[in-house]
């Protein structure tokens, strides 16, 4: 396990991390997680994924070019791709040392912290940041019933 840390603080350089999520749609969760971890690293991938256990109303594509446009223009630091494999293979090849991701209660934790786990295992740590009290009971589905 330190070995991950370790790899993903890096020596002589900046630590880039990585939030994937399928982001269908953004919410202003999502939002206040991406401020939160550019305070935190020096650079933020929000990595808008396929998750075939979902099905999203638009493409990655599409999705990735509706969260460039909510991102504030002074972000600099944080970025937008699109990527339809495993999250650590991204991460290797990015060179990005950490995962984001957020929790809204227990439930989220149990599934978060198996996905957790597994990226471990193959040399990614994850860091969970909780959600503000206020954002906690949005989801992107419950965004997605409403707009019906």
């Amino acid at each position: 396990m330190a070995d991950a840390y370790s790899r993903a603080m890096g020596t002589g350089r900046g630590v880039r991390a990585v939030y994937p999520g399928s982001f269908d749609p953004f919410t202003p969760g999502h939002l206040n997680v991406v401020d939160r971890a550019r305070r935190l690293f020096d650079e933020v991938v929000v990595l808008v994924a396929v998750n075939s256990l979902k099905n999203p109303g638009t493409d990655e594509e599409e999705r990735a070019a509706a969260v460039r446009a909510i991102l504030p223009a002074g972000w600099t630091s944080v970025s937008v791709a699109a990527w339809s494999g495993l999250t650590s293979a991204y991460c290797r090849r990015q060179g990005v040392g950490v995962i984001v991701r957020g929790l809204r209660n227990t439930t989220d934790l149990q599934s978060e912290y198996r996905l957790a786990a597994m990226n471990e295992s193959l040399g990614v740590p994850t860091v969970f940041l909780p959600a503000q009290p206020e954002l906690a009971t949005m989801s992107s589905t419950a965004v997605r019933t409403l707009r019906k």
